[in-house]
């Protein structure tokens, strides 16, 4: 299997995992529940939220950066599918355009 086929299904599965977790809150807690705060309810819950914030900033500006480098246009596109959906899909499905650049590039 390619890496760039790797990571499509990453994608893929960093679009559908975070889901059933956040289905499963907000149909625990509605609409309303307080997501935000949930995020940082304890130790563990403010660690995780602070690296994962931490490291969407990072794609943030490795996406555009990279992006112009390689020739992978709409970094905008990546990082509203972080804000949307999570880190565990736009950064997977970046590389995957990144690898089909420069593959393109290659040829």
């Amino acid at each position: 299997m390619s890496r760039r086929t790797i990571y499509l299904v990453l994608a893929i599965i960093g679009a559908v995992a975070p889901y059933v977790f956040f289905m499963r809150f907000f149909g625990a807690e509605g609409l309303g529940g307080d997501f935000v705060g949930a995020l940082f309810a304890n130790g563990a819950a403010g660690g995780f939220t602070t690296d994962l914030l931490i490291s969407s900033v990072v794609l943030w500006i490795f996406v555009f950066a990279e992006g112009r480098r390689v020739g992978v246009g709409r970094g905008w596109l990546y990082v509203l599918i972080n804000l949307l959906i999570g880190l565990s899909c736009a950064l997977p499905l970046f590389l995957w355009a990144r690898e089909g650049a420069l593959d393109a590039a290659a040829e």
